[in-house]
């Protein structure tokens, strides 16, 4: 019997982690500002997140929306990031960091995983970025990078299912290829079978109506409503994945 799958929850904050938890996630990646594809999330919502989750809990090491190419001020922002992270306990940092030609940034992500210390590091999907990926991988498993987060450099992984299943070989065992992006409890099961990987990464969002009963429909751009984990998506994934 094939060894239990590993399903990831990329969370918008401490309400989507708790109903990651709730319905039934191995793991919680926490972030801020998923319309911007995550960033680093507050101290408040780290720590209390910490003190409220039984989960292993990862926290996306992200300055800004954008490329991975950091300045200086940039990487010593991510340094403090990746300590307070320590501090607080956490168990994981995702993170990643590339040059202006889309190879892996080796000088600021040996900083990075080396703040880190015994926190298990997932290396993002700035991976899906580079501009070979071969060489990158083992660049990343020199590094001392857990697992490395990718959708086979496609929108979908459902989409980059084949370049998904030939990392996976190229890896070897030697680092955890965990599959993301559009992830649903229709195909997840099919992802994982098709690409070799063990462990599974989706949001499992649902847009939650505003409990506010008084609105100004006159201010435009002010969004009542939001984006979060639903638990019964959660669920559903977990069952499908098995």
């Amino acid at each position: 019997m094939s060894a239990r799958r590993l399903l990831e929850i990329a969370c918008d904050g401490l309400g989507s982690a708790l109903a990651a938890q709730q319905g039934g996630a191995d793991r919680v990646e926490l972030f801020a500002d998923l319309a911007s594809g995550g960033l680093t999330p507050s101290h408040g919502t780290i720590a209390v997140a910490r003190e409220r989750l039984q989960l292993p809990l990862f926290v996306l090491v992200r300055p800004r929306a954008g490329d991975f190419l950091y300045q200086d001020w940039e990487a010593a922002v991510m340094l403090q990031d990746i300590r307070h992270c320590r501090e607080l306990g956490c168990d994981g940092v995702v993170l990643g960091a590339l040059t202006a030609e889309g190879d892996v940034d080796l000088p600021l992500c040996r900083e990075l995983v080396a703040a880190a210390g015994d926190m298990h590091v997932t290396f993002h999907r700035a991976f899906d970025a580079v501009r070979d990926p071969r060489t990158a991988l083992e660049q990343i498993v020199q590094l001392g990078c857990t697992r490395v987060l990718s959708s086979g450099a496609r929108a979908s992984a459902a989409e980059g299912m084949a370049t998904l299943a030939g990392t996976v070989q190229q890896a070897a065992g030697r680092i955890g290829i965990m599959a993301g992006a559009g992830i649903t409890p229709d195909n997840i099961a099919g992802i994982a079978l098709g690409t070799g990987c063990s462990e599974l990464h989706a949001s499992a969002k649902l847009r939650r109506q505003s409990r506010m009963r008084h609105r100004n429909l006159a201010l435009a751009g002010l969004e009542v409503d939001h984006l979060q984990t639903d638990v019964a998506q959660v669920a559903a994934l977990r069952t499908a994945l098995g």
